[in-house]
């Protein structure tokens, strides 16, 4: 059994934390670092687990130590873990969500030849149906890899890819939830324009996401050859989609995760 200490009681520690003991991948055998009491309180009640405040002790044995603060407060995590007495009798892997962290940063914070997997999540993780994207560190092995993607696996999908391509991800998955909830934002308000009231307008742009979104990943179609067969020659969809063309949605897309990825680029560089 695999033990697990989660490093920061938030929204996606939390979501791990339920991904994980709903799939039964494990029972008791975690715990989570929370320095903020209530919080503590809630989580150990919500889960019967158990929550501490002392980094070094939980993370003393644990064959996982995953990093879900935010990313300035990673240092502050960093300083005591670097000093605990870990990594000696245990082969053990240091999983970092804090996005825009590089891997050299907390390997220079860890002893010498510690495994890192870093890791670009998104908030889907809360429902079970997370993107999650690995890439390795300089000391992380294939065990390693397989090992983080089978917990991780829990809350959602699993990707590797090399740790260059972590900007290019985090401006396409990681950022990727609120532009559809922007979409979809948009769509409401057009229905609420065309006479319909917002709970209907709600109701039906969500569930047709959904749908969608269902299709697309159970039928074996791509989303062009899919939307084709959405759109008749002349019709209302032809319509639709030429109006949306016309004012430029491809290049709004393309320029948009393209600053993401800049913006990601120089978040990285800051942080080091």
């Amino acid at each position: 059994m695999t033990r697990i200490a989660v490093i920061g009681g938030g929204r996606i520690g939390e979501a791990l934390v339920a991904g994980l003991l709903e799939s039964g991948r494990l029972t008791k055998d975690l715990v989570v670092v929370e320095t903020h009491r209530e919080r503590a309180h809630q989580l150990a009640d919500r889960f019967g687990i158990r929550v501490t405040d002392d980094l070094a002790d939980a993370a003393v044995g644990a064959d996982l130590l995953v990093i879900a603060v935010k990313p300035g407060d990673v240092d502050a995590v960093l300083a005591p873990l670097g000093k605990a007495e870990i990594g000696s009798d245990r082969d053990q892997v240091l999983v970092s969500l804090a996005a825009g962290v590089p891997t050299a940063r907390l390997e220079g914070k860890m002893p010498a030849g510690f495994p890192v997997v870093r890791v670009m999540a998104n908030t889907p993780m809360l429902v079970g149906q997370g993107m999650s994207v690995i890439a390795p560190g300089r000391y992380a092995r294939e065990q390693h890899l397989e090992l983080v993607a089978e917990i991780l696996g829990a809350v959602g999908k699993v990707v590797t890819v090399a740790e260059s391509q972590m900007d290019a991800v985090t401006a396409v998955s990681g950022s990727g939830p609120a532009y559809f909830f922007l979409v979809v934002e948009a769509m409401v308000d057009a229905g609420v324009g065309l006479g319909l009231t917002r709970d209907v307008a709600t109701q039906l742009v969500v569930q047709t996401m959904v749908g969608s979104a269902a299709l697309l990943d159970g039928s074996g179609q791509t989303a062009a050859e899919l939307r084709a067969a959405v759109t008749s020659p002349a019709g209302t969809t032809a319509a639709a989609i030429r109006e949306l063309e016309r004012v430029g949605l491809r290049s709004a897309f393309l320029e948009a995760l393209f600053a993401a990825k800049q913006r990601s680029v120089e978040q990285g560089a800051s942080a080091e």
